[in-house]
């Protein structure tokens, strides 16, 4: 459908290219490693980001839902934050780390830190109180409690927590890349929209695509299987 659509004519080539101009765009765009540098810069822009907001998101969830004054001023400023898109993180991190890599994964950071940091609080404080007395009754208390047993029980949040927040990285490192003029996925779309070129801005997105579906079912979709097998929802 989408060949014929392009075909017909009923729109200018430029502005609707066919699937068979997108995956010669591809097949190029790959040939010349234009956006092989792409994916790995953006790639590495992620990856540092995710890694920061998922260290910082676990760490303030568990301080939020350990520590009642923690939770009555940074929890309710957390829940404010997380009303802003992350684009509105872009002007601050321009003003305060300048047009660079910094600014960048600055912005991927609180685009996924809020939702580890709420998803890590949501899973500890809805902790089964059975599993917490059983741990108790075996003698866990402290820390020992905290990490062999409300942890645990907390992954399932936890994990849903990790997964919107790499969609929201996404999001956030595209809207950063779009501004900033440098090797990425988000600068080769702003140069595909410059050039009128639909055909790389259709294969860029298809890029980011692949990626996400990538992430998911090696990473996110094997975790869950391996959780869902703990927790004796599904045969090993």
């Amino acid at each position: 459908m989408w060949e014929v659509a392009s075909r017909a004519g009923i729109w200018p080539r430029f502005l609707f290219p066919s699937p068979t101009e997108v995956l010669q765009t591809l097949a190029e765009g790959f040939a010349d490693r234009t956006f092989v540098f792409g994916v790995l810069a953006s790639l590495r822009r992620i990856f540092l980001g995710y890694a920061i907001s998922l260290l910082l998101g676990v760490l303030l969830g568990l301080a939020i839902s350990r520590n009642r004054l923690i939770a009555e001023t940074l929890g309710s400023l957390i829940l404010g934050l997380q009303t802003l898109p992350s684009i509105c993180w872009l002007p601050l991190a321009l003003l305060w780390f300048g047009l660079n890599e910094s600014a960048i994964v600055f912005v991927v950071v609180m685009g996924a830190l809020l939702s580890i940091t709420s998803a890590t609080e949501s899973g500890i404080k809805n902790a089964p109180p059975l599993l917490i007395k059983a741990g108790q009754n075996m003698g866990a208390t402290g820390g020992r409690l905290l990490i062999e047993v409300v942890v645990p029980a907390a992954l399932p949040s936890i994990l849903s927590g990790m997964k919107q927040g790499w969609s929201f990285a996404w999001r956030s490192l595209m809207a950063g890349e779009l501004l900033y003029g440098s090797v990425g996925l988000g600068n080769l779309l702003t140069v595909g929209r410059e050039l009128n070129d639909m055909s790389q801005v259709v294969a860029v997105m298809l890029i980011i695509v692949v990626i996400g579906l990538a992430a998911d079912y090696l990473v996110f979709s094997r975790l869950e299987r391996t959780m869902r097998r703990r927790w004796g929802f599904e045969a090993s």
